[in-house]
């Protein structure tokens, strides 16, 4: 995957790829889009510590592509992410009893669903950024959103939010880890590694029970 994403490193394909997996991951979260996401970067900051070596000036003028080409990666997966979002919340809108009827079979997603729009309503969407990097929590937010019937005033900033910071936190760890250890499957691996334990950490915070005022 590596090779093949380094080849498509720097054309748009590989923007089209990145763009169908994080819209298609809220609703069938096979691969999760994050590795995908993580493995362009480390391909892109792998390509660019190669070709940087061959003088200071080269290496400057290549620094500045990448960097460019970071942001780019950083923009393309914090939109898509917003846009499968908002087709997950229009869905459920649309569709809220059958989600609703969903949701109200799982404990858990019915609590996820009741302190969703607490937060929400409170101004406190703190929770859709924790959603969108633990596993799964993407889906169970944007249709519990829907489902409610929250506002997209209410919604929308906190999914872009969360999408920025997902995705800057994914191709940081992709490009750092490019950078250290080169393009390999060592640097990917740990990279994903850390994605995932900042996913655990993000579901063990969704799942704390919540503190209720002292009377």
């Amino acid at each position: 995957m590596l090779e093949n994403l380094g080849h498509l490193s720097g054309t748009p394909w590989v923007y089209v790829i990145i763009t169908l997996s994080v819209v298609l991951d809220v609703f069938v979260p096979i691969l999760p889009s994050g590795v995908l996401v993580i493995t362009a970067a480390t391909a892109a900051a792998g390509t660019g510590t190669a070709a940087g070596a061959v003088s200071a000036v080269g290496a400057s003028v290549d620094a500045g592509a990448h960097l460019a080409e970071m942001f780019s990666l950083v923009l393309c997966a914090a939109a898509a992410s917003v846009l499968g979002d908002m087709v997950a919340y229009r869905l459920a809108w649309r569709g809220g009893d059958r989600f609703d009827r969903t949701i109200g079979r799982s404990r858990r997603l019915t609590a996820a669903q009741q302190r969703l729009g607490t937060a929400l309503h409170r101004g406190g969407g703190g929770i859709v950024v924790l959603a969108r990097v633990a596993p799964a929590g993407r889906a169970v937010v944007s249709l519990g959103a829907g489902v409610a019937h929250r506002t997209v005033r209410e919604f929308l900033p906190w999914s872009a939010l969360a999408g920025l910071v997902w995705a800057a936190y994914s191709v940081s760890l992709g490009y750092f880890g490019g950078q250290w250890l080169g393009t390999s499957w060592i640097s990917t691996a740990l990279s994903v590694c850390a994605l995932f334990i900042a996913g655990s950490a993000a579901a063990f915070l969704m799942r704390r029970p919540e503190r209720r005022p002292a009377h």
